[in-house]
């Protein structure tokens, strides 16, 4: 997987590496490529400037005992900066063990719960005890399908606590058609709340502009919902 291009975002190809045309559907053997065929650092989703995620997470109040469960955490460095800060209860969860491999080799054993797991067919992270913060940075937009948000959200109602928090930052309307030669859904407040209910509350949101490795911009939108 390349980031060296720069795309359209109405291309046929991917927004965050042109160069694959025709990903796998099996998305556990996809995101293990991507892993292993770049550094972290390369990849079209990795971000140096984790302040927008920080002012959601800092927002919430929790407690640095907190349970917060980073979704397709992959080898996100935002687990490091939460180590740093103190956070002592933090669950990363991917389908690719390739990229929590690298995670915890980049980290140190024992720092953080790793879980391995499909989020739209969940057999580890179902049996978890709830958390206090569900973190999704652009994970969701990749469920097109009707079935696999239902699932999605069905496993975030599980385990999320009463009063507990929601972050998700996904493409924005606006955004790219694709990631990572695969095609996404792109969301509003509107399409997050009605995807999570009444039960949930807004009470942050942003739109925030990313810029790839590559150097090209991506439409995000950054909110925060806490459940009543």
């Amino acid at each position: 997987m390349s980031d060296s291009n720069s795309c359209d975002i109405n291309a046929k190809n991917s927004c965050c590496s042109p160069a694959e045309k025709q990903p796998s559907k099996d998305l556990k053997s996809h995101w293990d490529k991507a892993y292993s065929n770049n550094p972290h650092e390369k990849l079209g989703w990795f971000e140096t400037d984790l302040s927008p995620s920080l002012s959601l997470i800092e927002a919430t109040g929790i407690n640095k005992d907190a349970r917060i469960l980073n979704i397709g955490a992959g080898s996100t460095v935002l687990v490091d900066e939460l180590l740093e800060q103190g956070f002592k209860n933090i669950i990363a969860t991917d389908i690719s063990p390739v990229s929590l491999g690298n995670m915890e080799e980049r980290i140190g054993s024992n720092k953080v719960e790793i879980i391995v797991d499909d989020l739209t067919n969940a057999t580890n992270l179902d049996s978890i005890e709830p958390v206090d913060l569900w973190f999704d940075r652009a994970v969701l937009h990749f469920f097109t399908e009707e079935k696999d948000q239902k699932a999605y959200f069905a496993l975030l109602h599980k385990l999320v606590k009463k009063n507990g928090f929601v972050i998700l930052a996904e493409f924005a309307l606006d955004g790219a058609l694709k990631c990572s030669g695969l095609d996404v859904h792109r969301y509003s407040n509107e399409l997050y709340q009605e995807k999570l209910g009444d039960e949930f509350t807004l009470l942050n949101t942003f739109d925030y502009t990313y810029t790839m490795p590559s150097g090209d911009p991506r439409a995000y939108i950054y909110s925060l919902f806490v459940r009543n």
